[in-house]
């Protein structure tokens, strides 16, 4: 297994009713990746359930919020690449061969990213042309402006100035010594956070816009209860406080809660 190039890492949290969906579509891409399941909240069946993934399992503590879990499954991979997998996602078949082409491609790749579509909670109801996913990916085209990858920062972050169009279970890492970390304070926009430390960096963003993988959206998830408690408008705040001037960062924070508050009624 030493040769393989890339490792998923499913960081796993209670659970999920949807983990063994999540390691059957990893299980069966068409190029073989390295699997490791990495918790702060392990709880009975969940060994077995790694050992018939051939999956290996990684157990920390104390459960200090997703950033920890994050960062832990991070550590554990130890192949050229990485994608941080969603428990509660589907990765589509080509997903590992059409991700580490295009890092083949582009020597000087730091992170890449596929499209995606949503998948309905628990149902089977796929969604690919919402108006949030067309707003996403309009983002990324006034960056990307027609190309596969950009280098520069300045395009890096044009991507990154409106919100996080740069879908995060999506994203495939370059391995770095010493590994990045996720920020641990945050929880909802630490990978938006990240990404615009990525683009600061050198190394290219590649865009692989054809849909490898289906993003769960569900109520219970941690973005869903950042809106609700209000940590998203704080952490959007932040952000956009790291990218624009004042005034207009308060204006765009302003039009994000708005539209929080019109989607909850």
């Amino acid at each position: 297994m030493s040769d393989l190039l890339h490792s998923f890492v499913v960081p796993a949290y209670g659970r999920s009713p949807h983990l063994r969906d999540c390691l059957e579509s990893l299980r069966r891409q068409s190029l073989p990746s390295r699997l490791f399941i990495a918790t702060s909240t392990p709880y009975d069946g969940l060994a077995e359930v790694a050992r018939e993934y051939g999956a290996t399992l990684a157990v920390h503590a104390p459960n200090a919020g997703i950033g920890r879990d994050w960062n832990h499954a991070l550590a554990q991979a130890d192949t050229p690449w990485l994608t941080v997998a969603h428990q509660d996602d589907i990765y589509l078949p080509e997903f590992t061969r059409r991700t580490l082409d295009a890092a083949a491609a582009r020597p000087d790749a730091a992170l890449l990213f596929t499209g995606y579509a949503e998948l309905l909670a628990d149902s089977d109801a796929v969604r690919d042309a919402t108006a949030m996913l067309r707003i996403k990916r309009l983002l990324l085209e006034l960056a990307f402006l027609g190309r596969d990858a950009v280098a520069r920062p300045g395009a890096k972050l044009r991507a990154l100035r409106f919100g996080c169009p740069i879908p995060c279970p999506s994203v495939t890492l370059a391995r770095r010594s010493p590994p990045f970390r996720f920020r641990e304070d945050l929880r909802v926009n630490l990978d938006w956070d990240a990404w615009v430390r990525y683009a600061r960096e050198p190394g290219a963003f590649v865009y692989i816009r054809e849909s490898l993988m289906l993003h769960r959206i569900h109520p219970g998830s941690e973005t869903s209860a950042g809106v609700r408690d209000g940590v998203r408008a704080a952490e959007d705040q932040m952000m956009f406080d790291s990218l624009w001037p004042k005034p207009i960062a308060r204006t765009l924070a302003r039009a994000y809660r708005l539209s929080y508050a019109g989607a909850e009624r």
